[in-house]
């Protein structure tokens, strides 16, 4: 039997089938394949949404400054150019601050896993008084922003003392803003940036661990530490995974604390928001162009900026995508 013969047989048994069923198959059949269809056209919008404004950067980042005017350019440049790309970069100092950002991201994403990761651990398993209090604190660090607290933040790193023991000592007060210390400090207190989330993370993940496991771990002689690092914490790689890229990525492009702390430290975050102000004052001072930058050309470099900014964690995230996607399929909403 041919192939064409297979299918005819194939579409009569088909035929055959709805007409027994009184058209109930033809209609089902239909109706998956619309669902089918809408679904893809569903996602292939909101991809397109998603995308659609990083492929707009993309192509103007590699348009000379005559495109930027031109109307008939629209989506692919006339006069390719990679100028933009040397100019946002040094206006950003893009070394030295690509160097300062990871540097911090990693130190402070790890530093917020592991404080978080212990947190979330307790949170899921042990009773101790006034837990609902507590986790419901953990819970408004999420839902109040860190805009709300800035002031009593620089008052307290500005003065900084512990019990008064410093001033004591020194006779004054310890003025941590400028540094780094300030952020080391508060994620290790689980107080930095998003770690109400982490903590919630975690501690959803670990309640949905069987119980049985940590039990046999006492039963042979676990003490409670053992059984978290040889036991809970392996299984835990996907949830520890996207913890750290979210913490990554937010402390990447965070351009809050930075300011408030970090003073004149070079990041990316930072940087990518002053190069229009110095584009601005370069053309002004160094070309004598009184008027200065147009608004095109300077959205120009500011999207060549962006995309130097977000192409690192692209980098990133190719090679933690499967740790990142099995956490999301591990990690139960249970209440």
């Amino acid at each position: 039997m041919t192939k064409a013969e297979a299918k005819m047989n194939k579409w009569k048994k088909f035929w055959a089938r709805n007409k027994a069923s009184e058209g109930y198959l033809f209609k089902k059949v239909a109706g998956d394949y619309a669902y089918r269809f809408v679904r893809i056209l569903m996602l292939f919008g909101l991809c397109f949404l998603i995308l659609q404004p990083i492929f707009n950067k993309i192509s103007v980042s590699f348009m000379a400054e005559e495109d930027l005017y031109n109307p008939m350019v629209i989506n692919f440049p006339e006069h390719f150019s990679a100028g933009n790309y040397e100019m946002a970069a040094t206006f950003m100092g893009y070394g030295e601050a690509l160097k300062n950002s990871f540097v911090i991201s990693l130190t402070i994403a790890i530093l917020q896993v592991a404080m978080c990761t212990l947190v979330g651990y307790g949170f899921a398993r042990f009773n101790f008084p006034l837990k609902k209090l507590w986790f419901a604190c953990v819970i408004l660090t999420v839902v109040i922003p860190p805009q709300i607290i800035a002031s009593p933040l620089i008052l307290h790193f500005r003065f900084f003392d512990i019990f008064g023991l410093i001033e004591a000592v020194k006779g004054e007060t310890l003025n941590l803003r400028g540094s780094v210390l300030p952020y080391y400090l508060m994620s290790a207190g689980c107080m930095g940036l998003k770690n109400g989330l982490y903590i919630y993370m975690t501690r959803q993940f670990f309640r949905n661990q069987p119980k049985e496991l940590e039990e046999a771990a006492y039963v042979d002689g676990c003490g409670m530490l053992r059984t978290f690092f040889n036991i809970m914490l392996p299984d835990a790689k996907p949830i520890i995974t996207s913890c750290f890229l979210f913490s990554f990525v937010w402390q990447w492009t965070d351009s809050f604390y930075s300011k408030l702390f970090l003073g004149d430290t070079k990041l990316l975050a930072v940087q990518v928001s002053r190069i229009g102000a110095q584009l601005d004052a370069y053309l002004k001072t160094q070309l004598n162009m009184p008027g200065g930058a147009s608004i095109a050309y300077t959205n120009c470099i500011v999207s060549t900026g962006t995309l130097m900014v977000i192409i690192p964690l692209l980098v990133l995230y190719l090679f933690a995508q499967k740790g990142f996607v099995e956490s999301l399929s591990n990690t139960g909403i249970k209440g």
